[in-house]
């Protein structure tokens, strides 16, 4: 895959914990970037192998996690990412050097080699070799809970934020190149007013057999919390298709989705973000992750 390390002015760099996740929180995004000409790098922390698997016709995908599901989900990454542009994709430590732990409180989370289980700063350190090749102006993670609670989720903030510190400090590992402080850091967010109406308008739909509640969905706050609305209207398209291709895990149908547990949510284009390291670049709320860095 082309790297995104071609020194184009704006870089890009997400962190997600499993196949997936990208593209449901950050698709619209990552097309809106991508399609802009800015560097987009994604880092994916494990291959998703702990992940339920959506539909008869790929049940056979669960029996062996490891040897099947997980690299088949290798194979829906690389389609959804394709969807929306990205073409700069990596498994942090490369492919299956950490295993999805599984949701909290799981036998999987005790597991040797799991993500849950990773030494923070020798994880980080794989991240610090992305960051000092690509040097992103702007990294996008989780909050401090991962958004809902997934070990994964909670272990990625964890890894990216502490990378963001010592991909900074040139006395840190100069082997894996020059120094490169990260000037703006987001946490992924969902309006609590957008998505409330958005759930009353995919319970309207009736298009699954059930409709989650604002619990369900990760990363919900207040919407004063939110510093960032990027308008994804335009790629709504890619993000739909983005998500469809990971097959195994999302099931869409027009402008709502649902998850293995068959309920809905609606699909939402523009994505919400609060700014966590870094000074906003004007009012806000800004309208471009990327406003006010010094290219």
């Amino acid at each position: 895959m082309t790297a995104a390390s071609d020194r184009r002015p704006r870089r890009l760099l997400l962190v997600h914990a499993h196949p997936d996740d990208e593209s449901i929180v950050s698709g619209a995004t990552m097309a809106r970037y991508a399609a802009e000409g800015a560097g987009v790098t994604l880092v994916t922390c494990t291959l998703g192998e702990g992940g339920e698997v959506i539909g008869p016709e790929l049940a056979h995908l669960a029996a062996d996690r490891d040897d099947a599901l997980g690299p088949y989900r290798i194979g829906e990454l690389t389609a959804a990412t394709a969807a929306v542009g990205v073409e700069d994709v990596r498994f942090l430590g490369g492919p299956g050097r950490y295993r999805d732990s599984g949701m909290m409180g799981l036998p999987d989370n005790d597991r040797p080699g799991c993500f849950w289980r990773a030494d923070v700063d020798e994880a980080a350190d794989h991240l610090v070799a992305v960051v000092r090749e690509v040097r992103p102006q702007v990294l996008v993670t989780y909050d401090e809970n991962g958004g809902y609670g997934h070990p994964d989720h909670i272990q990625a903030h964890r890894v990216a934020m502490r990378a963001h510190e010592l991909a900074a400090d040139p006395a840190h590992r100069p082997d894996l190149g020059p120094a490169w402080r990260i000037a703006k850091v987001y946490h992924a967010r969902m309006p609590r007013s957008v998505i409330e109406q958005g759930l009353k308008e995919t319970a309207a739909a009736g298009l699954f057999p059930g409709t989650a509640s604002v619990a369900d969905v990760p990363g919900v706050v207040d919407d004063e919390v939110v510093t960032t609305v990027l308008d994804g209207a335009a790629y709504a398209a890619a993000k739909a298709a983005a998500m469809a291709a990971h097959a195994t895990q999302i099931t869409v149908d027009g402008g709502h989705f649902a998850l293995s547990n068959d309920l809905g949510q609606p699909l939402v284009a523009t994505e919400y973000y609060q700014l966590v390291r870094g000074v906003p670049g004007g009012p806000l709320p800004e309208t471009d992750l990327f406003a006010g860095v010094d290219l």
